[in-house]
């Protein structure tokens, strides 16, 4: 396949909505994905079996695609059918969850599929957040419970991030 075919590959975007909290203005920023932060459950394209383990992508890693295409950041093989597959971190499409994204959906990263397809994110640790009236930083954050809070000493007021949901789209 050229480079025509793989700007052509299927893209879904992960989108995230984290109920309003109070504090951090800047409750969703990966740090860099180094962390094994993005943990996806995947649905191979040509037999539709989902993966019972959930996989740990990071977008400094990268495997070779099979007879020399390029390079994905996780190639796998499927159980059942046996099919090679790819997902790829577009990592120019890694963007913030701002204050103002507050309460609605917004794209933080998009994935360039090859035969899997995203049904399920896992948080782990590895956010960051930065008080939106003091400007504290909150570091390796844990979404792994779908909640977060600390306290944000310079305004002498509680933070956290609430409730974080999220689903993927077709882009």
């Amino acid at each position: 396949m050229g480079v025509e075919d793989r700007a052509a590959a299927p893209r879904h975007a992960g989108e995230h909505h984290p109920a309003a909290g109070r504090g951090p203005g800047l409750p969703m920023v990966p740090q860099a994905f180094n962390l094994p932060i993005c943990v996806l459950q995947l649905k191979c394209g040509n037999c539709g079996e989902v993966s019972e383990k959930w996989q740990y992508l990071r977008l400094m890693d990268s495997a070779p695609l099979k007879g020399g295409r390029g390079s994905a950041t996780m190639v796998q093989k499927c159980k059942l059918c046996s099919r090679e597959n790819s997902i790829d971190i577009l990592s120019q499409t890694i963007k913030p969850y701002n204050a103002e994204d507050s309460e609605k959906f917004k794209t933080i990263v998009e994935f360039e599929c090859r035969g899997l397809e995203p049904v399920d994110f896992q948080p782990q640790a590895g956010f960051a957040a930065e008080g939106a009236e003091s400007g504290t930083p909150f570091n390796d954050i844990n979404l792994l419970e779908k909640d977060w809070n600390d306290y944000d000493e310079k305004t002498k007021t509680s933070v956290g991030i609430y409730e974080v949901t999220h689903k993927f789209v077709k882009c």
